[in-house]
Parts: C-alpha cells; structure tokens; sequence
C-alpha cells in the first residue's frame, strides 16, 4: 500500500500503468511528480464537506443525483392559471359582500347569537367591570373573529395556498444549497467503517485532511476503492492503515502521481460516478419523475454501452464525448478505470496531461507505437483480430457472417514467421508474405525446415497452394495493408523492440490512453486503426482477471468501424464489466443490416438534433410504441326549435359570429410511438438530444428529451 506510484490505485502490488518496451511484456511507467489541483483546496475544507454531505437519493436511471429532489411518477393535476386567479378573485368579492352585509346588518343579527351565549351579562355595559375600553375590545374581538372566519372559507374556496405557493413563493425562494445535516453515524466525512473495522487512527486522520481541505473528491473517491480491496481480501487492513498515516489523503495514488485532471469542463460527482451532460426538458412527452432534472451518465450505465448519432456540429464530441473522457479519467484517477480514448487528431477531447499515454499515430514526435498484434503470442489470437481490423468491413454484413478465410491466411504466415524470428512481422515483412514475394517466402521455409517444424511447413505450403487461386483473399489483405506500408507510419507498429508499443492487455490497471488517428489523407487507414482498436479491446477485457476495474472504449466518429464481429464484441461487454461509446455522423455510415443488431447490442442510445428521417426511422423502431391517451372533440350544431331559443340563438350569432354548438368528448387508448421519425428529424432543438437509457442491472428509461447545454 506504498504511495510512492509504483502500483496501482487499488494499493495492490501490481504491475502499474505500462510504459512499453516492447513486446509482449509491459514494463512500468516511472511516476511523474505530482501536479497542483486545477482548483486549491479550502483552507477549512468546508466545500468538500458540503460537497461530501450533500444528499444523493436513489433515483430513476439517468438522474443527476447530487442534491436531487424526488418528484412523483405521475404529474398532479393542476388548475388552469385563469380558472385559479378568477376563483381567488370570486371567493375574495364573496366574502366581502357577505362581510359588508353583516356590517350593515341587511342579513339581520344572528351572528350575534353566539356572543350573546358565551359573552357574560357584566360585560356587555359600558359600566362594567371591563369599562368602556374593555367592552369595546370584547366587541371588536368577536367581530375579528367573524371576519377571519369569512376569511378562512373564502381561502379555501378560493384556493389562495394554491395561488401563493404558485405565484408568490417563488419571487422569494432563494436557490438552496443541498442539505448537509447528517448523524454523526451516518457523516461519511468521519469514515465510521474504518472505525469499525478498527482502523480508527486512519479514519481520523483521514477526518482531519477533510476538515483541513486538504482532500478533494478524487482523494475520497481512491481511498474508498483501497478500502473496498482491504473488505474483499486483497491486502491487509494493516497495509492500507499504514499508507493513510503516513500520506493522509494523497495515499494509495494512481501510478502517474496525479491526483486531479489538469483541467474540468464538466460537473462530475465521483461518490455517485456520474458527469452531468444536461438538462431533462420540460416537456409533455419526458416522464413527470424526469422532467427539470439533470441528465447524467456513469460506468452504471456506460456499461451496457452507447451509441450517438447526429450530423457534424451537433455536438457528439463537445457535449458527450469530452464530459465522458473527462469523468473516466478521473475514475482512473480513482483506481476505479481504465479508458481509451480514439479519436482523430486535434478532436479536443483532452489536453496530453490528462492521459498517462498518448499515441500519435503518424507523428514521429509520439512517444508511444500501437502494437499491431494486441500484445499477444499467440498467432491464432493475433490473425483473428487483425483480419477483423483489416478486412472485417468487407465480410458479409449479415450479423451471423464471420471472417474466417482471412483469419486462416494470417494465420498461416503469422505462426511460422513466428516460429522462426520468435516475434510477429512488421509492416513491411507482412505485406511483402502477403503478396508472396519469392525471397521471404524462402527464408521462411529455409527456418522452418532447419528447426524442424513440420506442421507449420505445412502451413505455410497451403498458403503458397492458395496463392493466386480464385477466391484467395491474400491479395485483398496485402492491398489493405498497405495502407499502412507508407512513409508517414514508417517506425510505427514495429515488433523488433525498437519502439515503445502500447497494447491495450494493459486495461487490467488504471490507465488512461489517447490515440489519435491520422485521418487528414489516411481515412482508410484511420478506419482500419479503428476496427483495430476495438478489436483488440473486445478480446483483451473479455479475458481480464480483474473485473472490478470498469474498462471503456471512447470511440469518436465510428464510420467504417461497426461489424458484424464488433456487435457480437460489444454484445460480450457488460459480462465483462466494460462498454464502449460510438458516435456516428449518420447511420448510413453502417451497413443496413448492421443497424438494428448495433441498436439493439447497445443499452443506450441518443439521437442527437438534426438527424435525417432515414436515421429516425431506425431509432422509432428499436423505441417502440406506448400506450396513450386520445381525445376526438366533435363539435354539433343545437337546433333550436322554439321561438325563443331562436331568438337567443341569433343573438348568440350575432355577438359571436358562430352558431350554437355543443361539444362532444370521446377518450380512448391507442398506441403510438413514443418519438417517430419526423418528430426526431424536426422537432428536436439545436442542442438537444432524444437519449434513451438501460443500465447494468436491466432498468430502463424511456426516450428523453435532454437539453445538452443546460
């Protein structure tokens, strides 16, 4: 449970965040110095108390929880405003009129009856014992009775409570802040279950740090994650105590020593997990519960994955994939994380402070390569996910479609290279297997022959039988390839150990990564690195041995990306603990029939403004219908059949320019779409989105409309 940044968040003594040398193993990452807070502390710690004590009550999916107030499932029935102020109005003028009428005595002077019963004979007289001032208060007090009386029916036929709280309270309603009383047992700035578990020094020198402001929400949010290793078994409560006496709250730091991001755009709360992304509007078709309160997201609902759709300018990247990146890195922060980031350069999703690893792909200035293999030794492994990244676009988009030929002939050269040179080929070397050159193809045989491997001579004599043959997808592979063959990569994707590759086996600690892709005239091979990506994503988590770290994909602009081997991956996710968010400019960008398997593979789905009706379409399905209620108002004309209903009739006519009508009301259920098409592509604002949400435990939220700037 050291602090010295050589392990992970979790204070266990794994490997830390990987700084690469080469392949397969994964060196570690020499801690960095601690970085200033982006905000310094309180000096008495009373904003992070607030902030700690604040009230977050369970809520519906999606709900910003941070001082949220509950509201009822169903909206209360509420007074037209007209009806309300013209009834106050009314019972104020009745209840002057009758109070008048009493004055005056028009209504006689019964009211006097029971002054007459209570009141005593001796205090009626101006010569009793109360004197003049006396009686006349006795007086004057039985009558301010009355008229209170008056007053109280006149309220409550009027609804004036309703008419102050509706219009009046609000002009004087200060904004509150969340409420932080809270029990001494309950307080979690006392940290009661370290106490509990008998490490009460460290919990009280973990209350001091907070009084003090010398603790801040990533702190609380990475010893509370240390704390759960210690329940769980997976070090000595001694271990952990000892860490929080010796650094207090900057123990158990994440391996690059930070412990805060350079900079927030976004509101994050790390004791729920969630960033706000906006504002639930106000509207008939958002739920009562949901309406006016925040949107957010956490790894609850990241979990079952999103997918964003909307054209460019609407805000995909800006206003969801920035907040999210942001929120993850600080659940890195947190040891609670590992994040990769995909974007094409210059995208904004971060400055490099902010990432423990960035791979510039394309820029010979990148610290850091991209493994091409996934870090992996095995050759099958490795030819299944590079055939996805490679040529998976081009497979049969129908989602029980797979790649297996291309799997094969990778294969087939990738296990005997391997065998011989005891790495995986570069660029160049497999290329030039690819197009069967003569010369490598020999060397090849020559190794495998003087090693004697006979089985994968064998290998590599089906491949030359199949070179050239109809049908042999050596060819397309070596053109795809290719792409990547050009001066601009030179140096990158090496294996002989003279890069620092990053592979994404290392999503088994707190990392945080950024790659960013060459996309200005490299889109094809933007979009291969991509697939790549992602498919080394997808087989890495499925195999982690520890799935307590959530693990997610940022996947920016996700065009040429989505497979079918890529939703059957992201099908497999949320067993693993881990999603991946993909944003496209267009549901065109996906082959049609990958369009209903990837809205139906991804828990949450957002249609963002200015979608086309095509792209409503497919989110009006994978939404469905709901019951709702109809009304068909049908207005008939009243025939009068007397003379003088005629006559009331024509000047009725005349005073309103309509004849007489009555109007029927018939109600009924029927079954509509909760957002169509063109509601979707005309009636979503600049800056909204229409979100729907399923989190990890199987709860759903209706389609939301969110406004994404509030």
């Amino acid at each position: 449970m050291d602090s010295d940044g050589t392990q992970d968040a979790r204070g266990t003594h794994a490997s830390p965040v990987p700084r690469p040398a080469g392949p397969p193993e994964v060196p570690a990452m020499p801690p960095r110095p601690p970085r200033a807070p982006a905000t310094p502390p309180m000096p008495d710690g009373s904003a992070f108390l607030t902030w700690l004590r604040a009230p977050r009550p369970d809520a519906a999916p999606g709900v910003w929880r941070f001082g949220h107030r509950p509201r009822p499932a169903e909206e209360p029935e509420e007074i037209p405003t007209r009806q309300l102020l013209s009834g106050a109005l009314i019972a104020f003028l009745v209840g002057w009129l009758i109070w008048s009428l009493l004055q005056n005595g028009y209504i006689g002077t019964w009211w006097w009856v029971p002054f007459d019963l209570i009141v005593p004979d001796a205090w009626r007289g101006g010569d009793s014992d109360l004197g003049e001032t006396g009686t006349f208060i006795v007086y004057q007090g039985y009558e301010l009775l009355v008229a209170l009386g008056i007053m109280v029916g006149a309220a409550r036929l009027g609804r004036w409570g309703e008419v102050w709280r509706r219009f009046v309270t609000p002009r004087f309603r200060r904004p509150e802040a969340p409420e932080t009383r809270t029990a001494p047992e309950d307080d979690p700035a006392q940290w009661n279950e370290l106490r509990a578990a008998g490490a009460a020094d460290a919990a009280e020198r973990l209350a001091g740090e907070a009084r003090s402001g010398l603790m801040r929400d990533v702190d609380h949010a990475r010893i509370l994650r240390a704390w759960q290793g210690v329940r769980t078994g997976r070090h000595s409560l001694a271990t952990f105590s000892g860490a929080v006496l010796k650094d207090g709250a900057a123990a158990c730091l994440h391996p690059s020593g930070e412990r805060d991001l350079p900079a927030r755009l976004a509101r994050h709360d790390l004791v729920t997990g969630q960033v706000r992304l906006g504002t639930t509007v106000d509207d008939a078709r958002n739920p009562y519960a949901y309406r006016g309160t925040g949107l957010a997201l956490g790894p609850d609902l990241l979990g079952t994955s999103l997918v964003a759709v909307g054209p460019a300018g609407s805000g995909k990247t800006g206003t969801v994939v920035r907040p999210l990146a942001e929120s993850l890195c600080l659940h890195a922060l947190a040891g609670r994380a590992a994040v990769v980031v995909v974007a094409a350069a210059g995208a904004g999703l971060g400055p490099a402070d902010a990432y423990d690893v960035v791979v510039r792909i394309g820029n010979q200035e990148s610290e850091y390569d991209l493994d091409l293999y996934g870090g992996t030794t095995d050759p099958d492994e490795a030819a299944a996910v590079l055939a996805e990244a490679l040529v998976g676009d081009l497979a049969d988009p129908h989602p029980g479609s797979d790649s297996r030929r291309s799997t094969t002939v990778l294969a087939q050269l990738l296990g005997p290279f391997r065998a011989v040179h005891g790495r995986f080929p570069s660029v160049p070397e497999l290329r030039q297997l690819l197009d069967g050159a003569p010369g490598p193809f020999a060397a090849l045989r020559q190794g495998l022959q003087e090693a004697g491997q006979e089985s994968l001579l064998r290998e590599l004599d089906a491949r030359e039988r199949q070179m050239g043959q109809p049908g042999d997808v050596g060819g397309v592979l070596g053109d795809r390839v290719a792409l990547l063959d050009r001066p601009a990569f030179a140096g990158f994707f090496d294996t002989s150990g003279q890069s620092r590759p990053f592979t994404l086996k290392a999503l088994d600690h707190p990392v945080r990564v950024r790659i960013d892709l060459p996309q200005r005239g490299h889109a094809d091979a933007s979009k291969m690195l991509a697939r790549l990506v992602l498919a080394q994503f997808t087989a890495s988590v499925a195999v982690r041995e520890d799935r307590s770290l959530f693990a997610c994909l940022l996947l920016d602009d996700a065009t040429g990306v989505v497979t079918p081997e890529a939703v059957r991956g992201i099908q497999r996710l949320r067993s693993g603990n881990a999603g991946v968010v993909l944003t496209l400019r267009t549901l065109d960008d996906v082959a049609r029939p990958l369009r209903g398997p990837l809205l139906g593979a991804t828990g949450c789905r957002m249609a963002l403004s200015g979608l086309t009706p095509w792209d409503g379409q497919d989110f009006a399905e994978v939404w469905g219908k709901e019951w709702t209620e109809a009304r068909d108002v049908t207005d008939r004309q009243i025939i009068a059949e007397t003379p003088a209903g005629k006559a009331v009739h024509m000047l009725r006519r005349v005073i309103t320019g309509k004849a007489p009508t009555a109007r029927a009301v018939t109600v009924r259920q029927v079954e509509r779409e909760r957002w169509s098409a063109s509601e979707l592509a005309h009636a979503v604002p600049a800056g909204h989105a229409v979100l729907s949400l399923t989190d990890v435990k199987g709860e759903h939220a209706p389609p939301l409309l969110v406004d994404l700037r509030g």
